[in-house]
């Protein structure tokens, strides 16, 4: 059984979120097709800096997967571009700068793992970076998506575990 230090809550489906190019849509439109998958960042952070290469890796596990992966950015959508750099034009980017989603799960810490059914539901979701907790949330993923080949987390190249900063900035 997994415990929180919080009580996760489904996200309100009528969330607005942006892409980069300012492109705006509900959560409940984002999640019309596929699951998200998102990594939540706070672009004022080093920690958020840090855990990007692996969800890039993360990410790219399950490009052919039915499961739609994307930064969530509590900033601007340039401000989220400037902090990306490449991985800005590799994954989706949508940007949360009131930080109303990440309210809205009631998130405590950031970078966040978060994975959200089509229902808007949260089917699993990890704060700062616990390689443990992260591997439970990708288990919900490839039980979800009857994806049988699970990235390896941690990997040679991650960090080792840190506390994240405030998700409410």
């Amino acid at each position: 059984m997994r415990y929180f230090f919080y009580v996760p809550n489904n996200p309100r489906s009528t969330t607005t979120l942006s892409t980069i190019n300012g492109e705006s849509q509900s959560l409940e439109q984002w999640l019309t097709t596929f699951n998200l998958l998102c990594v939540v960042i706070d672009p004022y952070t080093y920690q958020s800096g840090w855990i990007i290469p692996t969800a890039d890796r993360i990410f790219s596990h399950y490009r052919e997967a039915n499961v739609r992966c994307a930064f969530v950015v509590t900033g601007s959508g340039e401000g989220a571009k400037e902090f990306l750099g490449k991985f800005a034009t590799d994954w989706l980017v949508l940007t949360d700068e009131k930080r109303e989603l990440v309210a809205s799960l009631g998130l405590q810490s950031l970078p966040a793992l978060v994975h959200l059914g089509q229902d808007c539901s949260i089917l699993g979701s990890a704060e700062n970076w616990n390689p443990s907790e992260w591997h439970d949330v990708i288990s919900g993923v490839e039980d979800a998506m009857a994806w049988r080949s699970k990235p390896l987390i941690p990997d040679a190249s991650d960090p080792g575990p840190f506390e994240g900063t405030p998700a409410m900035g």
